[in-house]
């Protein structure tokens, strides 16, 4: 098997003998109007034929993905951002020079291409060029065919080459673009406007997370890039904006998995004058029509495991979801030198300063979490652990507040917010008081935000839903990498540059 640092050589030969032979090996003087999908629709098998018979004459451009060549003729597939089509290629009709040349390009170079469209003695619809363009010359050579690009590290680093020669990859990205589309269109169609608010803050709010910390020389002074934009969503409550939403980028610092990346993007919206109940209905109608419009049904599978987006679905208490899902005695719950004897029976480590809430809610996520396939709103979170949460009017040692599982993973989070000036001072307050070393909860307290709820803000629910594992949900992708396409990696353990260095020698 040939090195990758022979095959760059030789590339380089071709590239070299092809530019001596006067051949613009970079070239940006040709159009391409139509697209391989205009030519052969998806499904539609007698548009060829239609087109065959007008005689039309095409112009397409794309990259060469395999090719056959014989003595005066040759074959190969081109492949644009919208399909494949195979091109027949004749010395007779190129010219002996022309052909000659073009017998030197590779797989993996682009090319313009016009002619007409005909059909090959096994019924493939082709198109016998007329002229044929270099645009771009291909200096490394795709992987090998049969086998492709599989290794995963690979796609992730080289992303660009994961998109060329893996037709799911393309099509996991292209249905991102669309489900990002649907979400706006839902929310638009209800009243809801979209808005940008900052990726700098000075202080970093809306969430419990480590922040990115970056300093403005002009300015003189820290500034953190958003972990949430919450609090700048609310402060547009105050002023006046009633349904508001945002869907962009967060960035927290916080370690990789198959669900976590440092920077991802969240969908986040507010209603004024609504409760954390109409949120739930909200949710449950868009992500099962989002589900309907992309994949054509409710009932999804997702890496083996059938999941149900038909609503309606399951609501549970938190209480409830540690008895029912987690068997935890009921009595225990109300006994909270139990809870805490269960959490160190359980091996989980809480900080000094933890109280019940924060013990229930790890209990919740050790026992319950994972079980939670079909979608399921978990409600009545502790106060302890929802700083932004309104308390629940009956029973103030919970908020009305509500997480989605989906597959055993959170999609959403939302709750009837917190308007009350004082309250949420005494909470901030007391959230920093009882930090200790938790670096996800930042030491300076938000007064700005506290001044504009003074001004009033009305009674509200807000919401935000993880678009990453939402497209991974309907994607069926096992993993955020899949669904980032330039996701965060260590550093390459090769030394940059060495195959190239040996192509050079």
């Amino acid at each position: 098997m040939e090195t990758t640092s022979n095959l760059l050589s030789q590339r380089r030969e071709k590239a070299e003998a092809l530019a001596q032979d006067g051949i613009n090996l970079f070239s940006n003087s040709f159009t391409a109007p139509q697209a391989v999908a205009d030519i052969l629709p998806k499904g539609d098998l007698l548009q060829a034929e239609a087109h065959e018979e007008s005689g039309t004459t095409y112009r397409l451009a794309g990259r060469i993905m395999s090719m056959r060549k014989f003595g005066k003729a040759a074959f190969f597939h081109l492949q644009d951002s919208s399909g494949r089509i195979q091109i027949y290629v004749r010395r007779d009709t190129l010219g002996v020079e022309t052909f000659a040349h073009f017998k030197k390009w590779d797989v993996g170079d682009i090319v313009g291409v016009e002619g007409k469209l005909f059909k090959t003695k096994v019924g493939e619809t082709s198109i016998v060029a007329r002229e044929v363009v270099m645009i771009s010359k291909s200096m490394r050579p795709l992987p090998e065919k049969f086998h492709g690009l599989t290794d995963v590290e690979t796609r992730y680093r080289q992303r660009y080459l994961d998109l060329i020669v893996n037709p799911a990859t393309r099509e996991t990205f292209q249905k991102r673009v669309e489900i990002i589309r649907l979400v706006r269109e839902f929310l638009n169609n209800r009243g809801f406007m979209e808005v940008e608010t900052p990726m700098m803050q000075p202080v970093p709010g809306g969430a419990t997370a480590k922040p990115f910390k970056t300093h403005h020389n002009a300015l003189g002074m820290d500034l953190f890039l958003r972990i949430a934009p919450e609090l700048y969503l609310k402060r547009l409550l105050v002023g006046g904006f009633e349904r508001v939403f945002e869907i962009n980028r967060n960035f927290r610092n916080e370690g990789l998995s198959t669900r976590h990346n440092p920077e991802f993007t969240m969908l986040e919206f507010y209603q004024a004058y609504a409760t954390y109940h109409d949120m739930m209905d909200l949710t449950e109608e868009m992500i099962s029509w989002l589900a309907a419009e992309i994949t054509g049904s409710m009932e999804l599978s997702y890496q083996g495991t059938p999941v149900n987006l038909a609503p309606p679905w399951r609501r549970l208490t938190m209480d409830q979801a540690l008895v029912q899902i987690g068997g935890v005695d009921q009595a225990l719950l109300n006994d909270d030198a139990a809870i805490f004897a269960l959490v160190r029976e359980k091996g989980i480590e809480l900080q000094p300063e933890a109280g019940p809430g924060k013990a229930k809610t790890e209990l919740f996520e050790l026992l319950v979490e994972e079980q939670l396939i079909d979608p399921t709103f978990i409600t009545s979170y502790p106060t302890e652990v929802s700083p932004l949460a309104r308390r629940n009017e009956e029973d103030p040692t919970v908020t009305d507040r509500f997480e989605l599982f989906i597959t055993g993973r959170e999609i959403a989070n939302a709750f009837s917010e917190l308007n009350d000036p004082v309250d949420q001072l005494q909470r901030f307050e007391q959230q920093i008081n009882e930090r200790g070393d938790d670096e996800e909860i930042h030491p300076v307290l938000d007064h700005d935000y506290v001044r504009a709820l003074e001004y009033g803000m009305p009674s509200a629910a807000g919401e935000g839903i993880g678009i990453d594992r939402l497209v991974m949900l309907l994607t069926d992708a096992p993993s955020i990498r899949d669904v980032i396409l330039f996701p965060h990696l260590k550093p390459e353990l090769r030394e940059q540059g060495k195959e190239e260095a040996q192509a050079e020698a």
